[in-house]
């Protein structure tokens, strides 16, 4: 096996040109700077100590520079994966205690390890399943849960945690006019901030700005005497070696949310992934490899008290627009986290949490997704009840019971479509070879003798009912004038034993009728499975054929000129 396949790290890193070096520390300082108070920002998201924020931003991104194919991808705590964390543990531990705090390492071990599972047995390909509306829905459920739940820290009142947005609504609403006016008004101040930077200033990182100005706001004015939140202490140094607490009664309670942490974190990075990846082709981004990547970076993280983490998306795109080259932007910038650990963590004790609730929900509201479902009103309206049924799970259920729910719905309405494809009539454009569906192109010429169909799926079990059902109906149709039925088999790309089944009944059945069935357009595979079964012996080798045009002529020429095929249509109809 090639080493570098293994750690790609030792493609990039012996060939390291002096030109990358400008633009890695450029990028490593920029995304360290935002680490810091996104990890203690998303570290409150998952009910953790704001430390635990930073040992995520730290210890993981080390690991993934090591194995990922990813150049440009950050890696961290999230906001999503955050959330997923609070929402699958508040049933098992009070948050904020030391068996929560035991969890959530223990959650990021289970994380870790399934996705290195899937990575060596490459089931990268399970992703999906989780389909665009899936995804599009369960985001946006998720953003509104998250921004929603910062509302306790946004106006400084009492909100009881909660993933169900029906809860967290009423509770706002009982307790919006015990907000605590300063606390708003930093709040406020700070989001206004924050969208003005970056809308306006991308290059400057608006989190550390809003950071440094609330905490000397809070400093000078002593504003925590005012009924200001602040963080408060936040232990210095870095994380300590730490095997995680084991138990097979919890490990199977969490198993579910780690399962969907493990899928929903692997989406996460490989979509951002991917699109980083377009704009660079030095590398190719490889996902199964991505997938033992993050889970070594759960995994190992685990040890050093790290939660689940994953590729971020607004530092990933940060990291690029910094010009990136290499993972040493991110040994960069978890270098700057771990200077954070060892020096300044006693400067984020006034750090009002109103402004970590604005960062957070700036950054949700990007996850916000309104293109979809507007472009699906137009052209997939079945798809826009998939996403929407998705979201409303997510947000007045549950997280898990979203994915869920969506999957199956996305694969239920699969099969159903599959139980009744698309099939149409097929007719001749004028003073052309092609034969199209005649109810989209109302000129074509229709033989009176002739039935022409079109099957544009699979024909398998599910739909074989359907699929005689719709040959008899069209027939009929044409009634005892009917001598030729052409199956255009250009869409079918596979036959199972139903299938099979159904056809050898259909050419009874037409047989009896006086009818000869034909195929033209083939696939190789499906001959085969047609020779295999000896269908293609009892209908005749020579009615298959390469084109819709052959068989017309065929049937045309025989009738025209008394010909042994006329003879064998008439013998066979006895």
């Amino acid at each position: 096996m090639n080493l570098k396949s293994i750690l790609p790290i030792l493609n990039w890193l012996p060939n390291y040109k002096k030109s990358w070096l400008k633009g890695d520390i450029s990028a490593g300082l920029t995304v360290g700077v935002m680490l810091v108070p996104q990890g203690i920002a998303y570290a409150m998201i998952a009910g953790l100590p704001p430390i635990y924020g930073l040992y995520t931003a730290l210890i993981p991104q080390i690991v993934y520079a090591i194995f990922g194919t990813s150049r440009q991808l950050s890696v961290g705590p999230v906001a999503m994966d955050s959330l997923i964390v609070a929402s699958g543990l508040v049933a098992l531990a009070e948050i904020g205690t030391q068996h929560f705090i035991e969890f959530a390492i223990l959650l990021a071990l289970m994380m870790g390890i399934l996705q290195f599972l899937f990575g060596i047995f490459r089931l990268g390909f399970l992703v999906n399943f989780l389909s665009k509306p899936v995804i599009s829905g369960f985001t946006s459920a998720a953003a509104l849960i998250i921004g929603i739940n910062q509302f306790k820290h946004l106006f400084g009142i009492d909100i009881g945690r909660n993933n169900k947005i029906q809860f967290l609504l009423k509770d706002t609403f009982n307790n919006i006019l015990e907000s605590n006016i300063i606390t708003t008004a930093i709040g406020i101040l700070s989001i206004i901030i924050l969208v003005y930077l970056k809308n306006k200033y991308r290059k400057i990182p608006a989190a550390l700005v809003v950071v440094v100005l609330s905490l000397l706001a809070v400093k000078i004015f002593q504003l925590d005497q005012f009924g200001v939140q602040i963080v408060g202490s936040v232990p210095e140094g870095l994380p300590s070696f730490k095997i995680p607490s084991f138990n097979k009664e919890i490990i199977m309670q969490l198993a579910p949310v780690a399962l969907t942490l493990s899928f929903v974190g692997f989406l996460e990075a490989v979509s951002v992934a991917k699109a980083i990846e377009t704009k660079h082709a030095e590398y190719k981004v490889l996902p199964n490899q991505e997938l033992i990547a993050l889970g070594l970076s759960n995994m190992v993280g685990s040890f050093f008290q790290t939660y689940p983490a994953t590729g971020g998306f607004s530092r990933t795109a940060v990291n690029d627009q910094a010009n990136a080259k290499t993972h040493l932007a991110s040994l960069i910038s978890a270098a700057i986290v771990g200077l954070t650990l060892l020096f300044l963590t006693p400067v984020f004790y006034y750090l009002p949490k109103a402004v970590l609730a604005a960062i957070i929900i700036v950054a949700v509201f990007g996850l916000l997704d309104f293109r979809v479902p507007k472009q699906l009103l137009t052209y997939a309206r079945r798809d826009l009840v998939i996403l929407n049924i998705t979201l409303l799970i997510t947000a007045m259920v549950g997280i898990t019971e979203g994915i869920i729910g969506g999957v199956v719905l996305s694969l239920g309405m699969l099969i159903y479509k599959t139980t009744k494809p698309h099939i149409a009539i097929l007719g001749k454009v004028p003073e052309t070879y092609f034969y199209r569906n005649r109810k989209r192109f109302k000129d074509v010429i229709i033989h009176d003798n002739i039935l022409i169909v079109r099957f544009d799926a699979q024909l398998y079990f599910a739909n074989t009912t359907y699929f005689k059902d719709k040959l008899q109906e069209f027939s009929k149709f044409k009634g005892s004038k009917l001598k030729f039925l052409i199956i255009d088999g250009e869409s079918l790309n596979s036959l199972d034993s139903s299938a099979i089944f159904v056809l050898n009944e259909m050419y009874s059945y037409f047989k009896d009728k006086h009818v000869q069935m034909a195929f033209t357009g083939l696939k190789g595979p499906i001959r085969d499975i047609m020779v295999k079964s000896g269908l293609m012996d009892k209908i005749g080798h020579e009615f298959f054929f390469m084109s819709i045009q052959e068989a017309v002529d065929y049937y045309e020429a025989g009738f025209k000129k008394g010909s042994k095929f006329d003879k064998y249509i008439n013998q066979s109809n006895q």
